[in-house]
């Protein structure tokens, strides 16, 4: 069978068992979700196993090392994803939830409430966690799902995904919810970019080469989870101590992932004392800093320390280095982050309610902190449960995208015999 008569068979199958998916029950879901929880923590072996080949195949090809972090799963990974798909079973069911009811003046009973996208494509990088986060986030939304993961990470999203199917259409889940195209090759894509018959959405997740082009090719509505260009504001007033933990954490804890801090801001005011505090944590951290003349005439530069380029500033780096500016107010501040951000995460530290007030008015982005770190915009610590994305864009779903992104609305109008 040629390749794209492989992808529309697994469409139609997707379809035919969304539409099933309509009469699943909560409880079904929920059993199906917890099933598949245990299956996963089971047989975590086979995954860790499959893992460790796609690992070793990635190292062969020199990728850099926070792509490794992105692609290696350890028993504390696989026991995240299962929590995820058991706080997900626990999350109240979307589908049936009304949010609007009215009686009109003729008689007509109108509601609305949250029914399945349907069919959600997913087209995702080196994240084997996304195969368990997708599949569970859309089944409990009541849709079926179709996955392309990519190349680096095949033989561990294909174990993953064969571990869940068969324990989600065991407990009753329909047979075909569960697609996954096990085919690296890249001409998958484009083809399901074009399934409009059968997908009603596509997801992509992953850098920003592979969003560009699904956004520019899709015929297929696509939802847009974006590259995270974050940043934080050290205000005039800022506790600098709080600030460093801030900054350390938003940097450091995680820096592959999508919402750590790539562009720290430093108030003028407070540059020549905290700017050492900051060098000094990082280098601990083995963060590299590349930094605007004014930081460089306070820090010197160093082995950890270099002049930052226009291109710094735009630039997601997935890695421990840290652009740093310093900047004359919170104004600037904020016209710095609009013209360079990605609309995903940013936030500011500072004891000033005013200026708090003025960044999460002002600041174009899904998520707007004041003294936290970046990394909270996640859906298990927006309560949640397991994220699909986490979507920069202003159409149907922003920020964190949780069950109810994953499902749409119906008008549902009783009446008894009015005509127009």
């Amino acid at each position: 069978m040629d390749l794209e008569s492989l992808l529309v068979e697994k469409a139609q199958a997707a379809a035919k068992a969304a539409e099933a998916m309509t009469m699943v029950s909560t409880e079904t879901k929920n059993n199906a979700l917890l099933a598949m929880a245990h299956a996963m923590e089971q047989r975590k072996h086979a995954i860790l196993e499959a893992n460790a080949i796609d690992l070793e195949e990635a190292r062969k090809k020199g990728v850099k090392r926070s792509y490794l972090d992105r692609l290696m799963l350890d028993d504390n990974r696989i026991a995240g994803m299962a929590d995820g798909l058991r706080q997900a079973a626990g999350l109240p069911d979307p589908i049936g939830e009304g949010d609007y009811s009215t009686v009109r003046p003729n008689g007509l009973e109108i509601r609305r409430v949250r029914v399945p996208l349907g069919v959600v494509g997913m087209i995702y990088e080196a994240r084997p966690n996304v195969t368990s986060d997708a599949i569970g986030l859309c089944l409990k939304a009541g849709n079926a799902v179709f996955l392309r993961g990519g190349s680096e990470a095949i033989l561990s999203n294909k174990t993953i995904a064969g571990i869940l199917s068969e324990a989600a259409y065991h407990a009753g889940i329909p047979e075909g919810a569960i697609q996954f195209v096990e085919t690296t090759d890249r001409d998958a894509v484009q083809i399901m970019l074009h399934l409009n018959q059968y997908l009603d959405v596509i997801i992509p997740r992953g850098g920003a080469g592979l969003i560009k082009t699904v956004v520019e090719n899709s015929t297929v509505p696509v939802i847009e989870t974006g590259t995270g260009v974050c940043h934080t504001f050290v205000d005039a007033t800022a506790d600098l101590d709080m600030a460093l933990n801030i900054a350390v954490n938003a940097k450091t804890s995680r820096p592959s992932v999508c919402n750590a801090m790539e562009t720290l801001l430093v108030h003028e005011a407070v540059a020549e004392k905290f700017l050492p505090m900051l060098a000094k944590a990082m280098e601990e951290k083995h963060c590299q800093l590349r930094v605007c003349e004014k930081c460089l005439s306070i820090l010197g530069e160093g082995e950890m320390v270099s002049a930052a380029t226009e291109e710094d500033w735009s630039t997601e780096y997935g890695d421990l280095i840290l652009a740093v500016k310093a900047v004359a107010d919170v104004n600037e501040a904020i016209a710095h982050i609009n013209k360079y951000n990605t609309g995903h995460s940013e936030t500011i530290v500072t004891e000033s309610l005013t200026s708090a007030r003025l960044f999460q008015r002002r600041v174009n982005a899904a998520a707007v902190y004041v003294n936290a770190s970046t990394r909270f915009s996640d859906g298990s610590e927006f309560g949640f449960g397991a994220e699909i994305g986490i979507s920069t864009q202003k159409l149907h779903a922003r920020g964190p995208m949780g069950l109810q992104a994953l499902t749409s609305t119906k008008y549902l109008i009783n009446g008894d015999g009015q005509i127009r």
